[in-house]
Order: C-alpha cells, then sequence, then structure tokens
C-alpha cells in the first residue's frame, strides 16, 4: 500500500475560490498531491469568510475552510502586481495542474489564460472552472452554485412540493461540491492523456452544464418532447411505495419499492398491516396507484405510531429498499459513515472532516492535515521555485508576496 498517495509528487497550483474549483484540489491531495493555495494578501481567500455571513452556524472553527483547504499550502500574491505574476508563472514551469475559476475576462488581464501559461510547460495541465462556460455572452457572468447550477438548471423549481409551492432554497457547496467531482474526473482524464501522448491541455467545466446533469433524466424528457405529469404533493403522491413518511418522534423516512409486486406483502407485513394484502382496493399495482391517496392516509397512521429507530429495526433486513430522510445530527456519530471513512478525522486529532467519496483499493489517502494561514508557506514556496533571500525579501518589499 503507498501511504504517500498515488498523486505524491504531483504539484497543483490552487489559484480559485468559491468552492467548486478548489474542493477538486482538495480531492488531489486527499490521494498525495502537493497543493499551492494561491490567494490574495490580507484577507486571503475571500472563501475564509464563508462562515461570518448572515445565515451560517456560528463556531470557533473555520468550518469552511478546514473543508476546502485540508493538507494544502499557501503563498500569498498580489497578482495585480507584474513581480506577483512573474512569481506565478515560475510556479506554472514546474506544475502539473493550475486550477483556476477566475472568469476570461479577468484571466486575461492578469495574465493567467491558457495562450499565456501553457507554452510555460508543455506538460502543463490547465484547468478552468466557470460558471455558465468559456464561450457566449454570459461566459464573464460570475456564478455561484445556488444560481448557475440550482437555479439555473430547473432543480430549483423541479424539487417543489407541488406548482403552488415557493422554490426550494439550496444549502451552502450543494451543487459545488458534485462539480468539484466532475472537475477532478476531468483533471484525472486529462493526466492519463498526458501519460499516453506527454502533452498537456486544457480542460474546463462549469456550475450550469453540472446543474443540467443532475437534473438530466427530466431535462432529457423535455428534450424528447415528453408529455410531464402534474406535481403533486406528498399527500397525492401518485405512488405510496415510493413516498416519504412522518414516524411518531416528528423523523422522517423514505420508502423506495421499485419492485412493487413482489415487495408489496412484505411491506404490509413489516408494518402490521396484513389486511391490506388482500383488501380489495389495493390488490393489484394499478389499485394500488389508482387509489394511492387513500394507501397514503392508510400509511401515515401506522407510521405515526412508532418512532423512527422503532421502524428501522422492523424494515431493516426485510429487503425492502427505505432511507432514513437524516438531519445534520445524525452525522457525526453515524456509525456507517464513520466505518466506512466517509467521516475521518484530522491528522493528530479527533475533530472529524469529510472524506472525499472516492477509493482506490491499494491506495491509502493521505491524513487530512488542518488548512494553512494566509501566505503560511510563502517563503517555502518561493525558496523551492529557486528565489534567494535578497529576492523574496524584494518580493515582500515591492508587494508582490506577503
Amino acid at each position: 500500500m503507498d501511504d504517500k498517495g498515488i498523486f505524491h509528487g504531483l504539484k497543483v497550483l490552487d489559484c480559485a475560490s468559491f468552492i467548486a474549483a478548489p474542493a477538486a484540489a482538495t480531492v488531489l491531495s486527499d490521494f498525495g498531491a502537493d497543493v499551492i493555495k494561491i490567494e490574495p494578501p490580507g484577507a486571503g481567500d475571500p472563501y475564509r469568510n464563508l462562515p461570518n455571513l448572515p445565515g451560517y452556524p456560528r463556531s470557533e472553527h473555520n468550518y469552511a475552510w478546514y473543508l476546502e483547504a485540508r493538507n494544502k499550502r499557501s503563498i500569498a500574491l498580489d497578482l495585480s502586481k507584474p513581480d506577483a505574476q512573474a512569481v506565478l508563472q515560475r510556479l506554472v514551469g514546474d506544475a502539473d495542474v493550475f486550477i483556476t475559476n477566475f472568469p476570461p475576462s479577468v484571466r486575461a488581464k492578469l495574465g493567467l489564460t491558457y495562450d499565456k501559461l501553457g507554452p510555460l510547460n508543455p506538460r502543463l495541465i490547465y484547468a478552468s472552472f466557470t460558471g455558465y462556460g468559456e464561450k457566449g455572452e454570459e461566459a464573464d457572468k460570475p456564478g455561484f452554485d445556488s444560481n448557475a447550477y440550482w437555479a439555473r438548471s430547473g432543480l430549483m423549481d423541479l424539487v417543489r412540493a407541488d406548482e403552488s409551492t415557493t422554490p426550494a432554497r439550496s444549502v451552502a457547496g450543494m451543487g459545488d461540491h458534485p462539480c468539484a467531482m466532475a472537475f477532478y474526473g476531468a483533471i484525472v482524464t486529462a493526466l492519463y492523456q498526458r501519460e499516453r501522448t506527454g502533452k498537456g491541455s486544457h480542460v474546463a467545466s462549469n456550475l450550469m452544464a453540472n446543474g443540467v446533469w443532475a437534473a438530466s433524466v427530466l431535462a432529457q424528457a423535455k428534450l424528447c418532447g415528453a408529455t410531464f405529469v402534474e406535481r403533486r404533493p406528498r399527500e397525492r403522491a401518485l405512488n405510496a411505495v415510493a413516498n416519504h413518511y412522518k414516524c411518531r418522534d416528528g423523523r422522517w423516512i423514505m420508502l423506495s419499492l421499485l419492485n412493487e409486486e413482489k415487495q408489496w406483502p412484505i411491506l404490509a407485513r413489516c408494518l402490521g398491516r396484513d389486511d391490506l394484502i388482500d383488501d380489495p382496493r389495493f390488490v393489484t399495482k394499478a389499485d394500488r396507484h389508482a387509489r394511492s391517496i387513500e394507501l397514503i392516509h392508510e400509511f401515515d397512521a401506522v407510521f405515526a405510531t412508532r418512532p423512527l429507530a422503532d421502524w428501522r429495526k422492523i424494515l431493516d433486513g426485510s429487503g425492502l429498499v427505505f432511507g432514513v430522510v437524516g438531519i445534520l445530527d445524525d452525522i457525526p456519530g453515524d456509525k456507517q459513515m464513520i466505518e466506512n471513512e466517509v467521516l475521518v478525522p484530522f491528522e493528530n486529532d479527533t475533530m472529524l472532516t469529510v472524506n472525499s467519496p472516492i477509493w482506490i483499493d491499494g491506495q491509502r489517502k493521505v491524513a487530512p492535515r488542518k488548512p494553512p494561514g494566509v501566505g503560511e508557506h510563502s517563503d517555502e514556496i518561493l525558496r523551492s521555485a529557486g528565489f534567494d533571500d535578497e529576492a523574496i525579501r524584494g518580493l515582500r518589499a515591492r508587494g508582490a508576496v506577503a
């Protein structure tokens, strides 16, 4: 087993913020890549301030930064200054991956385009992430996952209980983190291509494309000209055995029975309602669908008699497909998540963090390290790039490095 990680020796420049692009760099770091975080002097990456925004959980720990910047080293560069741009170009010279989510016009202004950086290193994987793509009138339009992924794709509308309810807001990073995995996939695909050809390339992804991909079953139905049925509230759902129900303690459980003919009698017995099996209203699948509102009413009454924990014990091992509607309070003590390393401790600490959702047999991820302070490794990174102490002092005096 490789304790240093499959990407040990890979040098990644993370010149990005909020959230998908730097999160992709985090996944590379989990597998051993040396990720250098490039952030502005002073307050650093604006993402550091996320937990201070209205409505976010209050904590003595910068939980957002812990997640996105673990394992990374930080250099503080003022990229508006030519000296800082020259430092970045020096770093690009022996880097494997350069990640940015600056809009195309900003990249051009700062000299960070692929046309500018690519010739400095023919093996460089230049990875750019945007809100709405690299082309067209919206190429420079700023976007967060709440608008470019969640709202633009139709997901915000599609998850409404019915046509009369308000579109549902997303939560922090809900679209960014799936996007990060797609972006990571693009980078790794380009690295594989480089292994075959010896040449780097430009790869890209964006929030809008990933949002439509997430909604793609229904998006493809629309593209095929399908006729859509009315969106109905839970109490009037068309299929009672693919619906969610409230337990006695206020928690919810989700049934997802697709093999209904086989599983219907099993479900009825688990619920202590054997009488429903031969109830003339629900004998066939077609009957149950035609009278789904009546069956939901029956199930509502049954599930309300026991707390969630009891229903989990009853349904576990039955072969029925169901899920708990989880809440955040469940996560720290979730035994299944801990045993499967969905949650892992920081190095030399008991605090848990959320692991990246990829495992490779024979490859151990590095133990997650706490994130860096702003410019914590500036001198170290500059020296490894060939700058001597006098040059570093000059860069600091001119405000290019902090």
